[in-house]
């Protein structure tokens, strides 16, 4: 058995480590630290989306440390160098739940000698969970940016008086159905997601999982021309039909050939330099080793996350802030979702913040900028 390791220093910027923390509800933490040198700062907790690890922090963290902040990003369970990654579609879905990942926070923020976080800070599928952290335990998590998917919350409450007024019958919706019926035929990429053959398909893709990543991260870049994202009106599948091939896939085709196409040349690669080809080495090395199954869990876990429904009505009621890309399709991908948490869900906004030249990978793709509203955020928040 291979042991693992923590990141070498030469892929870190300096003043970035990388260590592991044991024992943290029942699986060790690979997390990446900055401003961990001086005692008695503020903790600062960063959760990435997929297909991310804690490395997609790495241009932010030195920024924060500076700015006198102890910078924590973990690999979520599930991914790169944490528990939970050598799991199988078939396995036992319950340490995945988002119940469980509030807990593998909580318990990391304890195991680190804290009693709260200054702020808890998500990115894609790190957004719902950084959301469910500051909704639950706001005691502990006093403040809260989410990036790129607007959080939708808590479900619905239970119907309301049915013993007295009979509740109406509710459709469900067709549009996963719908969109099968578009010309060409189409399906959407959470669903996708949720099946067996995902993973494989990613993993051991026939263009290799490097170029496949290069393709995937160039795709929901603002590098990729073709993102001009927009509000859609609604959740139907004509309005998804407006979506990328990588959220609104052709039927008959995986994630790896649904993003081949988009290629970048060897000229635009080198080019990049949000994400040289030495630092997207970093991403296939690591899922190279046990694939993606472990972060494809979340995308699994609807069925049990109907135990959250005992926080419907709650809202966020610490300082909240939403940043996306300029570029990013994330943003507008659910109709309305983005109005809702800024009028509904959230009682202290402090505003949606879209950044130029940035697309999905926001924090990678613009660091500077995205250091500069962490810190400025945090700032205000503090400041009250």
């Amino acid at each position: 058995m291979n042991v693992i390791t923590p990141l070498s220093p030469s892929v870190l910027p300096t003043g970035v480590r990388s260590r592991f923390i044991q024992d943290v509800n029942g699986i060790t933490f690979h997390v990446l630290e900055a401003g961990f040198e001086s005692p008695g700062r503020q903790l600062v907790l960063l959760l990435h989306g997929f297909p991310e690890l804690a490395y997609s922090w790495r241009k932010v963290m030195a920024p924060l440390a500076a700015a006198g902040y102890h910078v924590i990003a973990p690999d979520v369970r599930g991914y790169g160098r944490s528990g939970g990654t050598e799991v199988k579609h078939s396995d036992d879905m319950r340490p995945f739940g988002t119940l469980n990942k509030i807990s593998d926070m909580l318990a990391l923020v304890s195991a680190l000698g804290y009693q709260s976080v200054v702020g808890v800070f998500g990115h894609d599928q790190g957004s719902p969970l950084a959301g469910w952290c500051a909704l639950t335990r706001p005691d502990v998590f006093k403040s809260v940016i989410m990036m790129s998917s607007p959080f939708r919350g808590a479900p619905e409450p239970w119907p309301f008086n049915t013993v007295n007024v009979p509740a109406p019958s509710r459709q469900p919706s067709r549009i996963h159905e719908d969109l099968t019926l578009l010309k060409p035929p189409r399906k959407y990429y959470m669903n996708y997601y949720t099946l067996p053959e995902a993973n494989d398909n990613m993993w051991h893709a026939k263009q290799g999982l490097h170029a496949f990543l290069r393709a995937y991260y160039h795709m929901k870049s603002a590098d990729w021309v073709a993102n001009k994202p927009f509000p859609l009106t609604a959740l139907i599948a004509s309005e998804w039909e407006k979506l990328p091939r990588y959220y609104v896939m052709d039927l008959a085709k995986g994630m790896a050939e649904s993003v081949a196409p988009e290629m970048p040349s060897e000229k635009e690669i080198a080019q990049c330099k949000w994400l040289p080809d030495q630092e997207l080495k970093v991403y296939s090395e690591e899922y190279g080793r046990h694939g993606f199954q472990g972060g494809l869990q979340g995308y699994r876990i609807g069925g049990l996350d109907k135990e959250l429904r005992i926080f419907a009505g709650r809202t966020i009621d610490v300082p909240s802030l939403f940043i996306g890309g300029q570029s990013d399709w994330g943003v507008y991908q659910t109709p309305g979702g983005l109005e809702y948490l800024e009028q509904t869900l959230t009682t202290q906004f402090k505003g949606t913040v879209l950044v130029e030249g940035a697309g999905h990978w926001v924090q990678q793709e613009q660091p500077e900028q995205v250091s500069k509203i962490f810190i400025e955020f945090l700032a205000g928040t503090l400041a009250h």
